[in-house]
């Protein structure tokens, strides 16, 4: 068993501070009509969770976008070793223009639920049996690991 990296997919320096960039602006311009112009104390209170919310979600999405996902013969795990699914356990890929997925990715179904909820923003999502991969990640990259992975799943049957 091999483990020569078969795809990546990693969002690009652009596509990272655009994403971190909105999330921030919406975070800031929250925290500002909260304070400069308090509509009244339950709405200034609402605003000022979700200001603080975005700020914290671009944060997350910072540290998140800086991994990148590698598609192997046997998994598909992220660049600090975190395994999303290995490929024994899929059942089946969903990518249509009409798929529950992230932007610019795919979602795949596990024949199992083995593994915990986790998500990365931007990057990958996992609930239950779905695993979701994309986001800031190029289209392309991830284009090519869903065929890449759709042509391993063939092999197996």
């Amino acid at each position: 068993m091999t483990q020569e990296v078969l795809a990546v997919a990693q969002a690009s320096g652009a596509r990272r501070w655009m994403a971190i960039g909105m999330q921030l602006t919406l975070g800031a311009m929250l925290i500002y009509v909260a304070l400069a112009q308090p509509p009244s104390f339950g709405w200034q209170v609402f605003l000022l969770v979700l200001g603080a919310a975005s700020l914290w979600l671009a944060s997350r999405t910072h540290a998140a976008s800086q991994r990148r996902l590698e598609l192997t013969r046997e998994e598909i795990r992220d660049s600090e070793g975190e395994v999303l699914a290995l490929i024994k356990d899929v059942k089946s890929i969903s990518r249509g223009t009409f798929a529950a997925k992230p932007s610019q990715g795919f979602t795949i179904v596990l024949k199992e639920r083995k593994r915990p909820a986790r998500w990365l923003p931007g990057v990958w999502w996992r609930l239950g049996r779905r695993v979701g991969i994309g986001g800031v990640t190029p289209g392309s990259q991830t284009k090519t690991m869903a065929q890449i992975l759709e042509s391993l799943l063939s092999e197996q049957t």
